[in-house]
């Protein structure tokens, strides 16, 4: 592979087998070359497509200004994260992560702490990735000395939720996270009960929530299944779910003007019906 570009000793921009500009990095990788020069393939330990001009610029500009040691902090978290979590991680958050770390840090020498508004919900709706977030904290604060609050470990913990998302549109990983709140509020009001969140069916339950949630923000249609028949059987015979999916379906389309279809009223009825007929057998 022949360098376009040069970003710092372990960074370079080139150009795949498909005529893609791509970002490729690994430790050294670009030490005493220049721009025409090849680079050894077995030495590339990271890489991703550039989308867009866009993209490349961004790039560009904080790599030419972020430490090698944020870099390399970004690194660890990102392999760490990718050994505990199910879903494949896009690759921008490598670099997601290593602009949130340097700004991060930078606030702290300066005094600045923000405050994630979103911890509660983050660390209850979220357990694996903000586990991972705590333990990028320890991360951080063995290369850098700095121990950083919990609000912290919620942040990079939205990053690893959005990659799941789409890149680096981290407004859809909060308004995910706000949607699940939302709706799982209405069913407790409805219910007027608490759920057991150490039970399978309210993980089944946040896991059907969080994607019908990222599947409407990413505006995914879906192809309709169910026929009128079933709908009222379902209807008919998980009545008080089926009454709080109604409410839900109101809010969702008052407030995000989604309108669920048949589909989505008889599995939201049966996961709700899940989730709360076990918590009403056991009170």
């Amino acid at each position: 592979m022949k360098i376009n570009k040069v970003l710092n000793n372990n960074v370079v921009v080139t150009t795949n087998q498909h005529g893609q500009e791509m970002v490729v990095m690994g430790k050294g990788l670009a030490f005493q070359k220049k721009v025409g020069q090849t680079i050894e393939e077995e030495n590339i330990e990271k890489h991703f497509v550039l989308q867009d001009t866009d993209t490349s610029e961004k790039l560009n500009q904080l790599l030419q200004n972020t430490s090698d040691k944020y870099l390399d902090i970004a690194s660890e978290i990102y392999e760490y994260a990718r050994s505990k979590l199910p879903y494949k991680l896009n690759d921008y958050l490598y670099i997601a992560l290593t602009d949130h770390i340097s700004f991060a840090i930078t606030r702290m020498k300066e005094g600045i702490q923000l405050k994630n508004t979103l911890l509660f919900e983050i660390r209850k709706y979220y357990k694996t990735e903000f586990e991972i977030g705590l333990h990028s904290l320890t991360i951080i604060e063995e290369y850098t000395g700095i121990r950083m609050d919990e609000d912290e470990a919620a942040s990079i913990a939205l990053h690893l939720v959005n990659s799941q998302l789409s890149g680096e549109n981290m407004e859809m990983a909060v308004q995910v996270t706000e949607v699940v709140n939302k709706t799982l509020n209405i069913v407790k009001y409805h219910y007027k009960t608490e759920l057991d969140e150490n039970s399978i069916n309210y993980e089944r339950f946040l896991t059907h929530l969080r994607f019908f949630a990222i599947r409407y923000l990413r505006k995914e249609q879906m192809e309709e299944t169910i026929d009128t028949f079933f709908y009222e059987q379902v209807q008919s015979k998980y009545s008080p779910a089926f009454k709080c999916a109604e409410k839900i379906a109101t809010f969702l389309e008052k407030n995000y003007q989604w309108v669920l279809s048949k589909d989505d009223m008889v599995y939201l009825t049966i996961h709700i019906h899940r989730v709360t007929y076990r918590q009403k057998k056991m009170n």
